[in-house]
C-alpha cells in the first residue's frame, strides 16, 4: 500500500475500491478496512458538505478514470500513528495542468487541531508532489477569517497571491495562495 510517512503521521491515498467502501458503507467500514481505530470526525457543516461532494463528484469518478495516477485525484487519510486513527484528510486537484499547477486542500478533525498536524501533512504531501518534474506550483484557497489554515500554508512557504469571493453556500471571501518549486 502506498503511503507517506512523517514522524507522527502516515498519509494513505484512498484508491477507488476504498472510496467505494466509504461511499456505500460509511467511514466506520473504511476504518475497519484500513485496520484503524474508529474516530468519528468532528467537523463544521461546511467541511462535512464539502467532503461529501468531493467524494461523490470528484474522488470516485476521477480515481475510476485514472486508476494508475489515482494518488493525484483522491483523499489521503491523515493517520495519527500514535493512536492508529484517521484525524483528517488531504488531497490534490489532479496531476499538474498545462501550467504545471495543482491545488491542495486539507481538513483536520476538530479534536486534533492546533497541534501542527495540518502543517505536517501539507509539508509531506507537498514534498511528495514536487517530486513530479512537471509540477511547478501548488495553489490553495482559505477563507479570509480562517487564520489557522493560513498559518498552515505560511509554515509551508505558501504566499498570498490574491483574493476572490465565492457564493456557496453564502458569500465568502477567500485568499488565494501559491507555493512554487
Amino acid at each position: 500500500m502506498i503511503s507517506i510517512q512523517t514522524s507522527r503521521l502516515k498519509l494513505i491515498p484512498l484508491d477507488h475500491e476504498m472510496l467505494l467502501i466509504w461511499s456505500h458503507s460509511g467511514r466506520k467500514s473504511l476504518e475497519k478496512f484500513l485496520q484503524l481505530k474508529p474516530n468519528t470526525w468532528e467537523a463544521e457543516k461546511f467541511y462535512q458538505d464539502e467532503t461529501r461532494v468531493a467524494l461523490t463528484d470528484f474522488w470516485l469518478p476521477m480515481t475510476k478514470k485514472y486508476p494508475i495516477e489515482f494518488t493525484w485525484y483522491t483523499n489521503w487519510e491523515i493517520i495519527l500513528k500514535e493512536k492508529s486513527c484517521s484525524i483528517g484528510g488531504i488531497g490534490l486537484s489532479g496531476m499538474p495542468n498545462n501550467e504545471g499547477c495543482t491545488e491542495i486542500g486539507y481538513f483536520i478533525d476538530q479534536k486534533f487541531r492546533g497541534l501542527g498536524f495540518a502543517s505536517e501533512a501539507v509539508g509531506a504531501l507537498k514534498t511528495w508532489a514536487f517530486k513530479d518534474p512537471d509540477l511547478v506550483k501548488i495553489k490553495a484557497e482559505t477563507p479570509v477569517d480562517n487564520l489557522n489554515s493560513q498559518k498552515v500554508l505560511q509554515k509551508n512557504n505558501f504566499k498570498v497571491i490574491g483574493e476572490k469571493q465565492i457564493n456557496i453556500p453564502e458569500p465568502t471571501p477567500l485568499y488565494c495562495w501559491e507555493c512554487a518549486r
